[in-house]
């Protein structure tokens, strides 16, 4: 029997997987098993191993990744995209290998020991966040700010570097051909657009990053914006970016909570990419809380990420890599969820657009930012944070372009008790 331990591997990810290895495999003994021309995947050391048998499944190979103890070589969406059945559920209608029962996997896992060696369990990489949990209850104020904190503040010449000159941190609105900024802009005018904005009307922008939404609505339709966001970092960045146009006297930046908020009434709210952040036991609170926000007929645009209903929703399970690496207790609903609840805090949802593919095309523009500017992220960040950066992105592209999840944009109008909307019989312009 061969000592060399990329075969061994191999074997064993195979009767893991109960069929054929789909990638290759290269071992810190320099020793590589599995298809020729197939991406590679590197164990760089015997201690990624170590991490996923203390911790099997998706956070043990995410704390190996992080920590440079496993890599890719080759195109890294081919990779994770072969390795899919291991990261998610696979097509239900695909044909199945039985897996190894209890006992095999026993002794599996023996086999896997032998190759990493019985040590302890190497401490978490220290971009992991580290006791979060214990701060109490879910999404309370001071937890969800922390929480916004570990994700947004880790510099804005990082974000600038991946996100480009637009500094939009949400999908973008593509047509063919065009650049990222093109395509930004666009969906920032769409948001506009839905929300009828026009000059002298007042705007909540709720979760406004770099300041990007309310910038472009003073400018270009001659609202009066309020932004809110909980990372200190973005408004500092934002305000600067205001004061540099000229619009410090339209547009102000809070560094505030949504549930904070009490000086409507808005003739329209905007809130892109920042329900994801404020969980099924609050999203109630949230969408009465932009209700009141709003005057009667004033329109809100919710714009979020979505997941696929499961038959027993009881099994919705977080995200582990996600919620240690990237957004601390973020949850995600499906968007008949998101409409039930809008609907029931008092607004008339009036339209919704699946945005799903638009959001693909946007990773994988900000993942090539990332690639191309690889040495200074690191120099801005850390390596391994600029690691956590790449596979969430290349990993989100994929289960968007896979459909395992979507992003959609509900317009939704706080109708007056005369039932009139406002709205047209017909809205030109909107797609």
């Amino acid at each position: 029997m061969t000592h060399a331990a990329a075969p061994r591997l191999a074997a064993l990810a195979e009767e893991l997987l109960g069929g054929p290895l789909p990638i290759r495999i290269r071992a810190w003994d320099r020793s590589e098993a599995g298809p020729e021309g197939a991406p590679v995947l590197v164990v760089r050391h015997r201690r990624a191993l170590r991490r996923i048998l203390w911790r099997p499944g998706e956070l043990g190979l995410a704390r190996a990744w992080v920590a440079g103890e496993l890599d890719v070589e080759g195109d890294l969406y081919t990779a994770l995209d072969r390795l899919a059945g291991l990261l998610w559920d696979r097509d239900p209608d695909a044909p199945r290998s039985p897996r190894p029962r209890p006992a095999r996997l026993a002794t599996l896992a023996h086999r896997v020991l032998a190759l990493a060696r019985p040590l302890p369990p190497p401490p978490p990489p220290p971009e992991e966040v580290r006791g979060h949990r214990a701060r109490g209850p879910l999404h309370t104020l001071r937890r969800d700010k922390a929480a916004v904190s570990h994700h947004y503040d880790v510099g804005n010449d990082f974000y600038s570097l991946v996100l480009g000159p637009s500094m939009v941190y949400s999908c973008a609105y593509w047509d063919d051909g065009g650049t990222l900024e093109d395509a930004q802009t666009a969906k920032l005018d769409l948001v506009c657009r839905k929300l009828g904005l026009k000059e002298g009307d007042r705007l909540l922008d709720v979760g406004c990053g770099w300041g990007s939404m309310v910038l472009h609505a003073a400018r270009e339709y001659g609202v009066r914006a309020v932004g809110i966001t909980l990372s200190a970092e973005q408004a500092a960045y934002a305000r600067k970016r205001i004061a540099d146009a000229g619009f410090s006297d339209r547009v102000e930046i809070r560094v505030q909570d949504y549930r904070e908020t009490a000086d409507g009434p808005y003739d329209a709210i905007s809130s892109i990419g920042m329900a994801e952040h404020v969980g099924s036991q609050r999203y109630g609170e949230y969408a009465r809380g932009l209700h009141r926000l709003l005057r009667p007929g004033g329109r809100l645009l919710n714009h979020q990420i979505a997941r696929r209903p499961l038959a027993d929703e009881d099994e919705y399970a977080i995200d582990e890599f996600i919620d240690a690496y990237v957004f601390p207790d973020g949850e995600l609903s499906p968007v008949g969820t998101t409409v039930d609840q809008l609907e029931r805090a008092g607004f008339e949802v009036r339209d919704t657009q699946s945005l799903r593919e638009h959001y693909a095309l946007t990773l994988r523009r900000w993942v090539a930012n990332l690639e191309a500017g690889w040495a200074k992220a690191v120099a801005l960040t850390t390596p391994g944070r600029a690691r956590v950066w790449r596979l969430y992105m290349a990993a989100s592209a994929l289960s968007f372009e896979r459909n395992r999840i979507g992003v959609n944009q509900v317009l939704a109008v706080r109708t007056p008790a005369s039932g009139d909307s406002g709205l047209p019989l017909r809205q030109p312009g909107w797609r």
